[in-house]
């Protein structure tokens, strides 16, 4: 099956008119997902929520995500109003990305915690409870937390489908949080080549396992980076011209068995030159 094809969308602000024109031309391309990165504390982004309700708003088939959600700054019961709130607005087209969190230093210039890497899993993880007990149906949540203790709280509305949790995820103890709870995992080619994805994924599987969940329920999405050429290949591993990437990623997707892949959106003409001349062979 070909996987689903998305964008990794920068949201700056003085590129908004570049971002609704590579949106664009995915809805009418047949592109699957658009990812937006979330990083509040840069001044030259605007807030990703409120692109992502902008893009939805303009759009009718392409789901939207954060890619990856900024949890230390995102408390989970917000989050999970906001998510099912998009969803529910959207018809069901809203994702949610998480993350355990990085570049401590930056969250807490906007009074956000400081975590060690472990403790960023274990807040994670409450998060990942927290927001799914939001989208359940129940009346009052209590949760009973060392990093989000709850008593009291009134969730909704609920979301208009079940949303995906999809985690980015790249440590041994993020792999197996993936595999115990999350609906997917969404790491980058760049920061994990693909023989440590492969590897990687195990670990993933093995966890799944271990809590009687059925890996094959578990979505692999990768962020990819690179430049549609029209001469010889360059220094990327995917730099070159479209039959290279098409053979390229034909190869990943069978390898590391992709549900999905989220390509660069880093110019009006190369999303035309990826929708137009890689997508389809792809699809195909």
């Amino acid at each position: 099956m070909a996987p689903q094809l998305g964008l990794f969308v920068n949201p700056s602000a003085d590129r908004y008119r570049d971002t609704l024109a590579m949106v664009e031309l995915a809805e009418r391309g047949g592109l699957d997902l658009i990812g937006i990165q979330d990083h509040p504390y840069q001044r030259a982004f605007f807030d990703t929520f409120a692109l992502i309700g902008d893009l939805l708003a303009r759009t009718e088939r392409l789901r939207i995500f954060p890619d990856v959600a900024n949890l230390p700054l995102r408390h989970p019961a917000l989050l999970a109003k906001q998510a099912a709130s998009l969803d529910l607005m959207s018809g069901g087209r809203f994702e949610l990305g998480l993350g355990a969190g990085a570049l401590w230093d930056r969250v807490a210039t906007m009074a956000g915690p400081k975590r060690t890497p472990g403790q960023g899993v274990e807040a994670l993880e409450e998060a990942i409870q927290i927001i799914r007990a939001g989208w359940a149906g129940e009346q009052i949540v209590n949760f009973d937390g060392n990093y989000y203790p709850l008593e009291g709280w009134e969730p909704g509305p609920l979301p208009a489908h079940r949303i995906g949790i999809w985690l980015g995820a790249y440590k041994p103890r993020m792999l197996r949080l993936t595999g115990r709870l999350a609906d997917g995992w969404i790491p980058s080619l760049g920061r994990m080549d693909a023989d440590a994805m492969a590897e990687n994924r195990k670990l993933i599987d093995a966890a799944a396992e271990k809590a009687g969940r059925d890996p094959a329920d578990i979505l692999s999405l990768v962020n990819v980076s690179g430049e549609v050429t029209d001469g010889e290949r360059g220094e990327g591993l995917l730099d070159g011209p479209p039959e290279h990437w098409i053979e390229t990623l034909r190869g990943l997707t069978e390898r590391l068995g992709l549900g999905a892949i989220i390509l660069p959106a880093t110019s009006v003409e190369q999303v035309e030159r990826l929708v137009n001349e890689v997508a389809p062979g792809l699809r195909g």
